[in-house]
């Protein structure tokens, strides 16, 4: 029989299970003045949104219809230009969130936060399943007040109908500024797939997406 060490188990059940596994470079900053130039930016709105590990939310809105960008970053916190190491401490305040650039006459920020309320779970305080801290936790980055608004009104209506068993955790707050991380998050699903974390974590979800907003997806 092979014999498979105690470091060899830990090893791999923290790497299946939490989204702080890498060792960080160096990062660029983007703000909400600063779209990146691989894209269109004709007609292109801002949503940011923290739902758990950024590779899951990524993951998930990249391929929605009318999603031009999905940038993985940090937002919310107190630290100027935060690595992911300090982040995933909890020591700046940041949440890793989802800067995602849409066109609003494809996708609307209703429906993205339809998405945002049901590929995760927003009862759960600083967490989501084994990713634990004020870094994992549930939060709508508003960059108007309509945005504001509709966040608002949804959890609230969300809320009222009882549709969680517990009640909505998940903070409203104003944009401030938005850090990208590091090079290597960014479409980390599509980079490493077959990694334990992006088959037990991220591809139930992403199928489960798929299965629910099929018609609301890219080709």
């Amino acid at each position: 029989m092979k014999t498979i060490s105690l470091f060899s188990i830990s090893s791999f059940v923290a790497a299946l299970f939490f989204c702080c596994t890498t060792p960080e470079p160096k990062q660029e900053i983007v703000t909400n003045k600063l779209i990146p130039l691989t894209m269109d930016t004709n007609n292109v709105d801002t949503a940011t949104f923290g739902a758990g590990c950024f590779w899951c939310v990524e993951a998930v809105f990249q391929d929605i219809k009318g999603v031009q960008k999905v940038v993985s970053g940090y937002s919310g916190g107190f630290i100027k230009n935060p690595a992911y190491k300090e982040v995933c401490m909890g020591t700046t305040g940041h949440a890793e969130v989802c800067q995602i650039y849409y066109n609003p006459a494809e996708v609307t920020f209703d429906e993205l936060l339809e998405a945002f309320w049901q590929t995760h779970d927003p009862t759960t305080l600083n967490r989501q399943g084994n990713d634990v801290g004020t870094q994992y936790r549930s939060a709508i980055f508003y960059h108007s007040e309509e945005q504001k608004l509709k966040a608002e009104k949804y959890k609230e209506e969300l809320n009222k109908s009882a549709v969680f068993d517990r009640p909505i955790v998940t903070e409203v707050t104003a944009f401030t500024n938005f850090y990208a991380a590091e090079d290597y998050h960014q479409s980390y699903y599509n980079q490493n797939g077959s990694e334990p974390y992006c088959q037990y974590v991220i591809k139930p979800k992403v199928e489960k997406f798929k299965k629910v907003f099929g018609s609301k997806l890219k080709k």
